[in-house]
């Protein structure tokens, strides 16, 4: 006799999808110019009693999603959003496309590769491919977050982002105005090589397109000895030939990008 599962009243299925929605809601009020907020502000956010509220921080505080600083009574993610943002980046469609072609790089060139998409704000790392054959490597954490003016990906992205993805480029530009020149300079050769040298490490980068759109950028990291800064060293020409048969994968056609300018 076939056994028949209880199925969800309407009220039910509505209560939860809005369970959902609002847990979603608070955890959405976390940002990285604001990653502490008061139980105030999440009520704020919520729209919705300081009750109900605190029965959801404390329901997403069981399962390590937020956490709670008694002294500062401040909400922050919790370690759990670090392994969902992990396994979310690494079934990136970008990160499975680019993976041979950054194995191919790294036997190329000798040096780390590191694969970079834009997150809204800055270049986050979902991928590095480390040289084994070094006696001493460069690791690059996946999920690090990069400087958007100093570091080569930064630029890179600076550079071939619409501006109204990249809120904080006017003023940058404000403040730097030799960085103007740079992402032209960027966007007429393909590539960054001319970002600042970071405890004894030289990072060169270029983008990788999807159709006509920059989807990520490609980086090679080493030492300064390493890594040269000509436009047109071996090792930049390899990380050009490889970001432009990635991007030709992804269905760009090689043709000119062109930005409006901030």
């Amino acid at each position: 006799m076939a056994t028949r599962t209880p199925r969800d009243t309407p009220a039910e299925s509505a209560s939860s999808i809005q369970t959902v929605q609002r847990a979603a809601l608070i955890l959405d009020s976390f940002t990285v110019s604001r990653p502490h907020l008061s139980l105030n502000e999440i009520t704020a956010r919520l729209g919705a009693s300081k009750a109900t509220a605190h029965r959801y921080t404390k329901a997403l505080r069981a399962a390590n999603l937020l956490r709670y600083d008694d002294r500062t009574a401040l909400y922050s993610l919790g370690p759990q959003v670090l392994t969902l943002a992990a396994a979310a980046r690494a079934a990136l469609p970008i990160v499975t496309a680019a993976e041979p072609f950054m194995d191919r790089l790294v036997q190329l060139a000798g040096q780390t590769v590191v694969l970079s998409i834009w997150d809204g704000e800055s270049p986050t790392v979902v991928r590095s491919a480390d040289n084994t054959d070094h006696l001493i490597r460069i690791s690059v954490r996946v999920g690090s977050r990069l400087d958007l003016s100093t570091s080569a990906q930064g630029r890179v992205f600076c550079a071939y982002l619409p501006p109204d993805q990249v809120p904080a480029l006017g003023k940058l530009l404000r403040r730097a105005p030799e960085l103007r020149a740079e992402l032209d300079w960027i966007r007429e050769h393909g590539l960054s090589v001319n970002s600042p040298s970071e405890n004894g490490l030289h990072t060169i980068a270029a983008p990788v397109f999807e159709g006509d759109a920059i989807i990520a950028t490609m980086a090679i990291v080493g030492t300064s000895v390493d890594v040269p800064r000509q436009a047109d060293s071996p090792m930049a020409e390899a990380l050009l030939e490889i970001t432009q048969d990635l991007s030709q994968r992804l269905g760009n056609n090689g043709a000119p990008h062109h930005i409006e300018a901030v």
